[in-house]
């Protein structure tokens, strides 16, 4: 006989359902005719597909697009749509979800198939068909190797050469009709559930939009952004030379003891880069200032210093100043929304005297420079004099150095502008991409555990608010450098896997991070172990998250 269930839906209350019911067969009953808004469920801290049978007792909170992982689960989603129209559309060719530009996803086809406009116009109105068919969505556990068999069959040698190179019993394969994928998390229970996009023309590639936080969830709030753009090609590029592309050709490369020869190359790469804006600088007489910004974890520190040595041979003494010590008093510290101190706002920092400070030292006067006293939450005299000139280049490192307010007095032709980040990966495979904020979270939690005393928990409750203040402070800024500096190293995963791993797993259920630290697990086990760090050098930018660098952090 069976039986009567209840679960207690958040927002809903308690509701009675049958046994055997799905969670979607829950998220029908409760959200009626709006259902296929909600993607996936979270329970216990923990996300589920909504293909899960609904159990007695449990608390449910569904999903939509304007939460973090029910937009994962509409990105992948609608990754999925693309990918099987593209199939239909140009068979011969094969998909490759690169990474995000602006708020978009950008798409390239294989085999030098490039999506010109009429057949942008195609895949749109087959993605419609595909999602009006609302074709159920149907995830499927494999052995591995009859799962490797499959993607075998499909082409997917990209997939293949992942699952091979793991040790991994059980893989997962979702069926669309007759289209068959793999993708790390998971998806919507059907096409039907993705009812917002468009394709945006972006030769040869193009761009997947959809409404989410980065424009607003404004679909039409869109922003070129070319010299993002122009990075990720260069890495994209270099990467393919390499054949270093997704995780399983990296893994191969450890398995075959050859890591050492890809930790050289990436290495070698990152100080021919910043030799060559050493270069850049030297060449031209008129800059004096050079303005340092990035992301957290984006390894700045290492790279100014690194510049610094780069300047210094090529005759230059740069000198650095700290921003830290042009904050106001604490007590003149502007107040964010919930009235508390916000130190990373740029009222936060005296900005008329740093102005004042950089005319001088260029019209080549002296100069005292402050000292901001931590402890006492006040700026004081620091009785450090210096006096410029020519081959003195400033270096200032900081969240707004690009926002043209914090230096407004100093012309343009004065400064050189560098954005940093670690902006692209190897991906896992070519449907499937690697969050470059994930790896500075992971970077992070890596840092903080080591220098900080802090562990993963402490991180994850920082992340929110540090993410908040970059998309306030740096990212409607980064157009404006004059060149970007990439600081992904395509072998780091494989080495802060070690450091971090077995402490996420001491993060249970009873945690609202759990689903976070979980992610991270799964994606990093799709890593092998790089255990020669004795080779990575002392001046690499990730001994600024290991430790074992000889410069000053």
């Amino acid at each position: 006989m069976m039986r009567n269930l209840k679960a207690n839906v958040i927002g809903h209350g308690e509701v009675t359902l049958n046994e055997g019911d799905t969670l979607l067969d829950l998220s029908k009953k409760v959200n009626k005719d709006n259902y296929k808004r909600y993607l996936g469920a979270r329970i216990n801290n923990e996300i589920y597909n909504l293909s899960k049978n609904a159990e007695d007792g449990m608390e449910i909170l569904f999903l939509d697009i304007k939460d973090v992982d029910g937009y994962r689960i509409y990105t992948k989603t609608i990754s999925a749509v693309f990918i099987m129209a593209s199939k239909q559309i140009c068979p011969d060719s094969d998909v490759v979800i690169e990474h995000f530009l602006g708020p978009g996803l950008y798409a390239e086809l294989t085999n030098d198939c490039s999506i010109g406009y009429s057949m942008l116009e195609q895949i749109e109105r087959k993605m419609w068909e595909i999602i009006n068919e609302d074709y159920e969505i149907i995830r499927e556990e494999h052995d591995k190797l009859d799962a490797i068999e499959i993607f075998r069959g499909c082409g997917y040698e990209d997939k293949v050469r992942l699952f091979n190179s793991i040790d991994k019993d059980k893989i997962s394969i979702y069926k669309i009709g007759d289209h068959i994928d793999s993708f790390h998390g998971y998806l919507a229970p059907s096409t039907g559930f993705i009812n917002m996009f468009k394709l945006r023309y972006y030769y040869p590639g193009v761009i997947i939009l959809f409404p989410n936080i980065k424009n607003n969830f404004d679909m039409e709030n869109f922003k070129e952004e070319k010299k993002l753009a122009r990075v990720f090609k260069e890495s994209n590029s270099w990467l393919s030379i390499l054949d270093l592309e997704y995780i399983g050709s990296l893994n191969e490369k450890t398995n075959r003891n050859e890591i050492g020869e890809v930790i050289r190359v990436s290495e070698a790469l990152h100080e021919k880069k910043i030799s060559q804006i050493a270069d850049k600088i030297c060449e031209d007489r008129d800059i004096n200032i050079i303005l340092i910004a990035g992301p957290s974890s984006s390894g700045k520190t290492t790279f100014a210093q690194r510049l610094a040595v780069q300047l210094k041979v090529n005759g230059k003494r740069p000198i650095s100043i700290s921003i830290d010590d042009y904050f106001v008093n604490r007590n003149e510290t502007p107040l964010d929304e919930a009235g508390m101190p916000d130190f990373e706002a740029l009222e936060a920092i005296d900005i008329k005297l740093l102005n004042d400070d950089l005319i001088k030292l260029l019209e080549g006067r002296e100069v005292e420079l402050p000292k901001f006293n931590f402890m006492t939450g006040q700026r004081e005299r620091s009785g450090k004099n210096i006096r410029l000139d020519k081959d003195h280049p400033i270096i200032i490192e900081g969240i707004h150095g690009l926002n043209p307010r914090l230096t407004g007095s100093i012309p343009e032709k004065n400064k050189y502008k560098i954005y940093i980040s670690a902006l692209t990966q190897l991906n896992i495979d070519s449907h499937n991409r690697i969050a470059t904020t994930d790896t500075r979270l992971i970077r992070r939690m890596v840092r903080d555990v080591k220098f900080r005393g802090n562990g993963p928990l402490r991180t994850f409750e920082m992340w929110e608010g540090v993410r908040k203040g970059e998309e306030k402070n740096i990212f409607p800024y980064q157009e404006e450098a004059d060149i970007m500096f990439d600081s992904a190293l395509v072998y780091e995963l494989a080495v802060l896997k070690k450091y971090i791993v077995p402490l996420l797993k001491e993060i249970d259920s009873s945690s609202i991070y759990y689903s976070e630290a979980k992610k991270l697990i799964k994606f990093l086990d799709y890593f092998r172990d790089i255990e020669v760090e004795e080779i990575i050098p002392q001046n690499s930018i990730l001994r600024e998250f290991i430790g074992g660098t000889y410069f000053k952090i």
